[in-house]
């Protein structure tokens, strides 16, 4: 039974040169259709697939807070009406935002809706950088925007970016540095993947695009995991540090590869052991009859497993044997023992009592050791 919940507001002002979420330009957009829409689903969906309580909430885009105060309102109520009559008493409600776009009439709206959690998109605080990556605010817009919200809201996270264009890690000390000084519990730590169709990814086929080298990126992750533990906000996931008791509850529930609702266009949602995929574009969506899906996959019991070490390995507790046990009725070293042995011999995972995890020198090559669980299942002494 699912007890995440996904919102998806697709708008932005500007978008970024690195980004392939499912957004569109804002202006002269039919969010007010697109708001009635997403009411209608969560409503027919709730309906279909019923729980007895929610324990996150996330809305992410886009960006939600290009919504101006009236929708952003809109939007409160709608959850206020719908989700927080099922909220948990110790409920995480969290708000994606543009550090550019963010009015105290907006963050009183969110903080009277209930929500108690700001995850700001920073990337970098070089102004230069900024502006290569098509990001519209600046440094600047940051403090001043971090300050305001702080005076509302004691759960505030950024998001950093390293391994952008020209970046050094001189600027990544500097980055960190300046971040250290804001009121924040929580920091998302990203290096810049190339997604196809972006203009970033244009840009580097055409050789115009001069990223930092693959070793220079790697000496950028350590340097950022060595300085934010060191003052305390403690990795805890591969891209993930938090003061203690400010992690992301809402992101664990997708590592722990358990069910959560996707409501918007393009969201994905996984529920009663399938996933599913909504209608992506906006039209579409507004205009779809009964809950907008697009694509539901029905997992096989193998490919539930193949997802539990993958997604789990990136947190740094690890994959907990007992739970694999329980969810699967067999144990972690029957199915996949053999690769477990590899990866050990290779120092990527260890072995503690209760669960498997990546090594210290395993994290930088983390995604060597998620391949190396596809399509090595056997299932010889499972109930398959």
């Amino acid at each position: 039974m699912a007890k995440a919940v996904y919102l998806h507001i697709p708008f932005c002002e500007h978008i970024c040169y690195y980004c392939d979420f499912n957004k569109v330009f804002l202006k002269n957009q039919p969010v007010d259709d697109y708001l009635d829409a997403l009411k209608r689903e969560m409503v027919l969906t709730l309906e279909a697939f019923p729980t007895e309580r929610i324990d996150t909430i996330f809305i992410g885009g886009g960006t939600p807070t290009a919504l101006n105060e009236e929708q952003m309102a809109r939007l409160m109520d709608m959850v206020r009406q719908h989700l927080l009559p099922l909220a948990s008493d110790d409920l995480e409600y969290s708000v994606e935002a543009n550090p550019n776009f963010v009015s105290a009439e907006k963050l009183d709206t969110m903080k009277a809706g209930g929500v108690n959690r700001l995850s700001f998109g920073v990337q970098t605080f070089d102004d230069g950088g900024l502006e290569r990556i098509g990001r519209t605010h600046r440094a600047d817009d940051v403090f001043e925007t971090v300050s305001e919200a702080a005076k509302r809201f004691d759960n505030i996270s950024i998001d950093l970016m390293f391994g952008l264009p020209e970046q050094t890690l001189e600027q990544i000390d500097r980055d960190l540095a300046l971040a250290l000084q804001l009121p924040i519990q929580h920091v998302s730590s990203y290096s810049l993947i190339l997604e196809p169709h972006t203009v970033f990814a244009i840009q580097d086929r055409k050789g115009k695009l001069r990223l930092p080298g693959e070793d220079v990126e790697v000496e950028m992750y350590l340097k950022v995991m060595e300085t934010l533990e060191r003052h305390g906000l403690k990795q805890y996931e591969i891209s993930n540090y938090g003061l203690p008791g400010r992690e992301s509850r809402h992101n664990q529930v997708y590592w722990r590869n358990e069910e959560y609702y996707g409501f918007g266009a393009g969201a994905h949602s996984y529920l009663n052991g399938t996933r599913r995929a909504n209608i992506a574009p906006i039209p579409h969506y507004i205009k779809a009859e009964g809950i907008p899906v697009k694509r539901v996959t029905e997992l096989e019991e193998v490919e539930k497993m193949e997802e539990e070490l993958f997604l789990g390995l990136r947190m740094r507790s690890g994959v907990s044997l007992q739970t694999f046990e329980q969810k699967y009725g067999v144990s972690l070293d029957d199915v996949f023992g053999h690769v477990i042995e590899e990866l050990v011999k290779k120092s990527l995972i260890e072995r503690t009592d209760t669960h498997i995890r990546l090594t210290a020198s395993g994290l930088p090559l983390a995604n060597e050791a998620f391949a190396a669980f596809i399509g090595e299942a056997k299932l010889e002494h499972a109930d398959s």
